[in-house]
């Protein structure tokens, strides 16, 4: 199981084929990509004149870190060629962004800043869009948009290809927004499947205009023609799932080696022949087609020109289940268990059914007018019986009892009390900590404050990956414990607390400490009750096992595997 760093958008990706048109900086990673589901091939280019330089490192900044006293650093998501790229939460308008941080001696660092303001003032829904670029304090950051509900293109072709419609859609979307971009003079570079994203209202977009190609040092004599392979590169993987050159990238296998560029419809059968013909007509082969030779398309607005003059792609018939067929029972009576009349039809009056006549029938009158009277006579009777109680037990009232030493065998019921928590702190039993600086959010008495755990891509057990979570509680000094309460945020699979006794608020292992008590539940209410209490003054509150949850964005947390506790109780 790998801990998911990112919330369905990346900041920068790691991945990339060799430019197909345009040139790069050698890239030397100097750090590893937090987030091991991405393609982590780095680009193989020529060294340029604006290399990072021997001496430059990304900036040492860690979780926590803020920024112009708003933006504060939570995850790293890249870190390469001398910049990094966070998740970040921007806490004056209490939302997630996405931040590119390098030192303003960078050599890119003019480049990056101006790629990104140029790219700010397009002001076009169809890109992610960037919303600060500063430099200061020796470093020069970029702010975007954070989309948790957008998926990558990489992830949606590891399903399969896309459906004809899904892909018509994809390519206009992507040229349209191409074409605008070029007409304000700003072209993108690296147009990969990393960089292309579908929300979760069906919209494209399109992620790192000119400030990705920036930050590699990537240039090109010809951006448009650069652009418009990229485009038709992401058609033809969109068709058959492969990417259009001999090396694999993205996730994708590569073409047979030896074989040239095929075209799509002849990869995989079934792929639409217009959409074939259009991805053929960006690529890089002279407009060559199966079926006749067309003119390529060399700039975005060609393109766009090209989708439109094809028929349009509808979309798939929604699928439609018939009802169940009706079935009449015995117990229908009335209306329900008769056919429907005609309308106008007149409907006959059903005569009421006839009276007990017969023998049988006046004997089972007088049977039940017997019955009754008795059960009335009876139920007097009692009545009666208990008034007469009442009066001789309020005639006694002014008696005075006194308890001999007989009563002191009886059972009177403890009653719980509740325990306060005096401090807590986040226990790492291995690898890194989730939230530490949240902590108190779980017993503060707001049900709508949090600690949460990082969003995992496999579930509902965490381990082997991680023996689990979790969170040691100071009671202020040794108490009987005999139950604990943990309130979640999200329902699920299931959740599996644990709860040990420790002997200090930083135990050193999770082996010294003693289990006492567990619970499993699929909702977000969790109670361990102990079979009998422990005295003690620490105690850990363990999670073993997260149900899995769609994106939060309350929480700034993507769709995984992963748990918030927003109160614990103890009770003794």
């Amino acid at each position: 199981m790998a801990e998911r760093s990112t919330a369905a958008v990346d900041v920068a990706d790691n991945s990339g084929d060799k430019p197909l048109t345009a040139k790069a900086d050698q890239s030397t990673a100097d750090g590893v990509a937090q987030n091991p589901e991405r393609d982590t091939d780095n680009d193989e280019a020529n060294a340029g004149a604006e290399g990072p330089g021997k001496d430059t490192s990304p900036p040492e900044l860690h979780s926590g870190h803020k920024l112009a006293g708003r933006y504060r650093l939570e995850e790293c998501v890249t870190r390469l060629d001398g910049f990094s790229s966070w998740r970040a939460v921007d806490e004056k308008l209490r939302r997630a962004v996405g931040v590119h941080i390098l030192p303003a001696d960078h050599a890119r660092a003019r480049n990056v800043l101006a790629a990104a303001r140029s790219s700010a003032l397009l002001g076009d829904p169809r890109f992610v869009q960037v919303l600060d670029a500063v430099e200061e304090n020796d470093l020069v950051y970029v702010v975007q948009e954070w989309l948790p509900d957008a998926t990558e293109l990489t992830a949606l072709l590891s399903a399969g290809p896309l459906e004809p419609h899904d892909a018509y859609q994809m390519v206009s979307q992507v040229a349209g927004a191409m074409a605008a971009a070029h007409r304000e003079g700003l072209a993108h570079l690296r147009l990969n499947p990393n960089a292309v994203l579908r929300a979760s209202t069906g919209q494209w977009r399109i992620r790192g205009l000119a400030v990705n190609a920036a930050l590699r040092g990537i240039s090109s004599d010809t951006p448009q023609r650069t652009d418009t392979e990229s485009i038709g590169a992401l058609l033809y993987a969109a068709l058959t799932q492969r990417w259009p050159y001999e090396s694999d990238a993205y996730g994708l296998p590569g073409l047979p080696k030896h074989v040239g560029l095929i075209p799509p419809d002849q990869v995989r059968a079934g792929v639409h022949r217009g959409l074939s013909e259009l991805a053929m007509r960006a690529l890089v082969n002279d407009g060559a087609t199966a079926s006749r030779h067309e003119a390529p398309c060399t700039t975005p607005e060609e393109l766009v020109k090209a989708v439109g003059e094809m028929p349009r792609i509808r979309p798939p018939e929604p699928a439609f289940t018939a009802p169940p067929e009706y079935q009449r029972t015995t117990y229908q009576q009335g209306t329900y268990g008769r056919p429907a009349p005609r309308p106008g039809a007149t409907q006959p009056i059903q005569p009421p059914p006839p009276p007990l006549q017969t023998r049988t029938g006046k004997v089972l009158k007088w049977t039940v007018s017997a019955l009754l009277i008795a059960a009335l006579g009876l139920g007097s009777w009692q009545l009666a019986d208990a008034l007469m109680n009442r009066g001789n037990q309020s005639g006694d009232s002014n008696n005075t009892q006194t308890s001999d030493g007989g009563d002191k065998g009886k059972d009177t019921g403890k009653p719980a009390t509740a325990l306060k928590i005096q401090g807590a702190q986040e226990f790492v039993a291995e690898g890194d900590a989730q939230h530490p600086g949240d902590v108190g959010k779980t017993y503060d008495g707001d049900t709508s404050t949090t600690w949460r755990t990082k969003t995992f891509n496999e579930g509902p057990t965490i381990a082997p990956y991680k023996p689990g979570v979790g969170i040691v509680y100071d009671l202020g000094s040794a108490k009987e414990i005999s139950a604990a309460s943990i309130r979640l945020r999200y329902a699920g699979d299931h959740t599996t607390v644990e709860l040990y006794a420790s002997d200090s608020l930083t135990p050193s292992s999770l082996a010294t400490l003693d289990k006492i008590g567990s619970v499993k539940t699929s909702g977000t209410d969790a109670t361990v009750k102990l079979t009998k209490p422990v005295k003690g003054q620490y105690v850990l509150v363990w999670l073993t096992a997260v149900p899995y949850s769609g994106p939060d964005p309350a929480e700034y947390s993507a769709a995984g595997y992963k748990q918030a506790i927003t109160e614990v109780k103890f009770t003794g």
